[in-house]
């Protein structure tokens, strides 16, 4: 963004989720790409993620320009995924050694948790038509469970969700009970998931995110009026291998069931459904991640490897 303010014209241009870069950045790369002699500059279109198989078959292929500033240039697809014939998922080189030497307790503690052994479940959604005969099911369950729900629509769901079921209060009811937290840092984030027993996350970032805290999740997908985000699932779920009663929940988290029918899992199910998705994780922590993938692309494409560091134009979304 910084690059696009000024008259320098980057040598790396990522056209980031379909926001096209403005005509003025596109021209300026253009023209520092033709008059760079022998010096080949990289055009990204670096899109959504998703685990549907047109992924693999468009992953890095060019795509000439044919109009506007940069004609007779070339894009290039590069596109998250979950297969070695994508580009990857986005993943520090220090996470997984963060996630080792995490203190459950110690971040229950420092975020005015009262943890005293219940069962955890984050819980990080839109307005699932589900949730509230989970509710019931928690409260009036023979375990203890504590929700530990996000700040905004989340937050808003299950208070007004409570509101209807007997006997609850915000803070929860009978065997439920409920920890609200404020917003959280990404890092945090990441702590929230690691710290929980059982999670529920919503979007493309926090599934990703959901994946390398390795404890048992559901993800709702942002739902689409054409109903596109029911396949989108589904190759997700084909993606970690998720079984039978995994993909059932799924189905009736995302309102493509009987939202009402929803059963929360027992102890032997949600252990199976935990050592399920074990393989598919593991098979992803052996991948290259989505940024080293990047870099590696572009330095095929411009016949050198960009040094830590070096200047890339990232369009304002």
């Amino acid at each position: 963004v910084a690059v696009a303010a000024t008259d320098e014209a980057p040598d790396v241009l990522v056209e980031a989720f379909g926001c096209e870069p403005a005509p003025a950045l596109i021209a300026r790369f253009a023209a520092h790409a033709r008059a760079a002699a022998g010096r080949r500059a990289a055009w990204i279109n670096l899109e959504y993620l998703s685990a549907e198989p047109y992924v693999e078959r468009l992953h890095a292929l060019p795509s000439p320009v044919f109009r506007g500033p940069g004609d007779g240039l070339t894009k290039h697809f590069f596109y998250p995924g979950f297969t070695s014939r994508t580009g990857g998922l986005l993943r520090e080189a220090d996470l997984v050694d963060r996630r080792a030497a995490f203190d459950r307790a110690a971040w229950l503690a420092a975020h005015g948790i009262d943890w005293q052994g219940e069962h955890l479940v984050a819980l990080f959604c839109y307005e699932p038509k589900a949730l509230p005969a989970l509710l019931a099911q928690w409260s009036g369950g023979t375990g203890r469970t504590r929700l530990l729900v996000t700040a905004g629509r989340a937050a808003r769901a299950v208070r007004a969700a409570l509101a209807e079921l007997d006997g609850a209060s915000p803070d929860g009811a009978g065997a439920l009970s409920i920890s609200y937290l404020p917003l959280l840092e990404q890092t945090a984030f990441d702590e929230l998931l690691w710290a929980a027993d059982f999670n529920f996350v919503r979007g493309e970032d926090s599934l990703v995110r959901a994946i390398w805290a390795g404890r048992p999740f559901v993800w709702q997908i942002y739902p689409q009026d054409d109903d596109a985000h029911h396949v989108k699932l589904e190759a997700l779920l084909d993606a970690i291998g998720a079984p039978p009663a995994l993909r059932r929940f799924h189905a009736a988290w995302n309102d493509t069931g009987d939202g009402a029918a929803i059963v929360w899992p027992d102890r032997a199910t949600r252990d199976e459904w935990t050592a399920a998705l074990g393989p598919a994780r593991d098979c992803l922590l052996a991948q290259d991640d989505l940024a080293t993938q990047l870099r590696r692309f572009v330095g095929e494409l411009t016949g050198r490897v960009p040094p830590p560091g070096a200047t890339a134009a990232f369009p304002d979304s």
